[in-house]
């Protein structure tokens, strides 16, 4: 009969891998995305965080950086990471169409068919999930990680109250059990940062400094993006 330590190391060595998925155009990566990455991993005890840009965002405004450019700035920012940080390329990599999360996640899935796909979004591109492409099989591809700032309660439409109900998880370990279908909302600490006020601060002439790593603000420099001085 198997002892309780060995049931644990059992169930230990059946857990899948549980990847993180973080998108975004990264135009330009900021502390705000690092922060709250951080947060995400060391939460729900990820076991990779793919950074992933986008090549053309359906849901917001087009990049002012090249696809070039915003990868750069990610390698940049995430140069020093301690942890297992990577960036996936896949979908700067298509040669047309939108970046659709939901084509994405299909070939993650393929590549990593033992893993688990966490899908990692902040509160108001959750709220306007239900009007993504082929939305409703997101979840039969990954978990949702929902990030929020704490004692935020969201109000949803009725079409996506509908689609969470009973799909809420409660402690994030249940993430490592179940292959999919799941959604999980953290509280992340609140940083009012955006990539549009830094874009314009820098327009002007003004400092970013501490809103985005340093080897990012000299690329910017060196680039003359967003109308820096070289």
């Amino acid at each position: 009969m198997a002892t309780s330590d060995n049931k644990a190391d059992c169930i230990l060595a059946n857990q899948k891998e549980l990847i993180g998925i973080y998108g975004g155009t990264f135009d330009p990566i900021h502390n705000g995305h690092l922060r709250s990455a951080l947060e995400v991993q060391e939460s729900i005890l990820l076991d990779e965080l793919r950074f992933l840009p986008s090549l053309v965002p359906p849901h917001r405004e087009q990049p002012v950086a090249t696809a070039q450019q915003r990868l750069e700035m990610l390698k940049a920012a995430l140069q020093n990471s301690e942890h297992r940080t990577h960036i996936d390329t896949r979908e700067l990599e298509r040669t047309h169409g939108p970046s659709y999360t939901v084509d994405t996640l299909e070939s993650l899935s393929k590549e990593k068919p033992e893993s688990i796909l966490a899908l990692i979004l902040g509160m108001d591109a959750f709220q306007g999930l239900s009007s993504w492409h082929r939305w409703r099989e997101i979840s039969a591809l990954c978990h949702i990680v929902v990030m929020h700032r704490p004692g935020y309660e969201p109000s949803l439409n009725p079409k996506l109250s509908s689609h969470i109900k009973e799909k809420v998880a409660t402690d994030p370990i249940e993430l490592k059990k179940k292959r999919n279908g799941l959604i999980y909302f953290i509280n992340v600490t609140p940083i009012d940062i955006s990539a549009s006020d830094i874009r314009t601060r820098i327009n002007r002439g003004l400092s970013a400094r501490h809103l985005t790593p340093d080897p990012v603000l000299g690329f910017i420099k060196s680039q003359n993006l967003y109308g820096s001085k070289p």
